[in-house]
């Protein structure tokens, strides 16, 4: 997939070039597998799955990285002792629609690389967001400077965006690998930097997983796009 991967080394350098910030980005021979090696390089990287190399990729992966396997299909599947995408392929087709459904059926593709969810370009922004792993993890109290500088870019960025965000998010990813979000949706959404960084700050308040719990990845978005005649006034809403 040469092409392709020229195509995601040209738009991440572009977005470094036009926005000053990192990227990641996936090449793989669908959406949803594209999606995966996405990730998989965060913040900055790129990464190439190659459609002979799906299945030695794709099989070791915890059954939490599928789309839509949340807690509660997470412990179903592990009442059945499934734990990974490997030993999901156990499970036939007809097994899996009983216990989930349609969304069953999904699961059954993507234990096997199998997505046809077609790409839709130019669609509206949903969030921008941007997140640093750290090189070595840090208290809660010791994420400060993280978020002032992250909220700083955020913000540089999503003034190439013509429609307005009224959600910001803080999401953080513990030692463990578990990930937190919180989130505040302003009546009025924030109109400038330190308006966003304090936001973001606040919400870091709403994390009580206990003073020495440490983290080792931090981000902060923005979602929830309207145009600007869209914003109307309406309450304060927390999540």
């Amino acid at each position: 997939m040469p092409a392709a991967t020229l195509v995601a080394r040209t738009i991440r350098e572009q977005i470094r070039k036009e926005l000053s910030l990192t990227a990641s980005a996936g090449v793989a021979p669908n959406k949803f597998l594209a999606k995966l090696a996405s990730d998989w390089r965060k913040p900055d990287g790129l990464f190439v799955i190659q459609p002979d190399e799906v299945e030695a990729f794709l099989l070791p992966l915890p059954v939490g990285r599928l789309p839509g396997v949340g807690k509660s299909n997470e412990e179903k599947l592990a009442k059945h002792g499934i734990n990974t995408v490997g030993r999901l392929r156990f499970l036939d087709r007809a097994k899996l629609e009983q216990e989930f459904g349609h969304y069953g059926v999904r699961l059954y593709e993507l234990a096997r690389g199998i997505d046809e969810n077609p790409v839709v370009p130019d669609r509206p922004t949903q969030s921008i967001s941007v997140e640093d792993t750290l090189q070595a993890d840090v208290l809660l109290t010791e994420t400060e400077p993280v978020i002032r500088r992250l909220a700083e870019k955020l913000w540089s960025a999503s003034r190439q965006e013509p429609r307005i965000a009224r959600t910001v998010v803080l999401k953080l990813k513990t030692s463990e690998f578990r990930i937190l979000t919180r989130s505040h949706t302003e009546s009025v959404p924030p109109s400038s930097r330190d308006e966003l960084t304090a936001i973001a700050l606040t919400l870091r308040e709403r994390v009580t997983l206990g003073p020495d719990q440490r983290y080792r990845l931090v981000g902060v978005g923005l979602s929830n796009f309207r145009a600007a005649e869209q914003i109307g006034p309406q309450p304060a809403l927390f999540e």
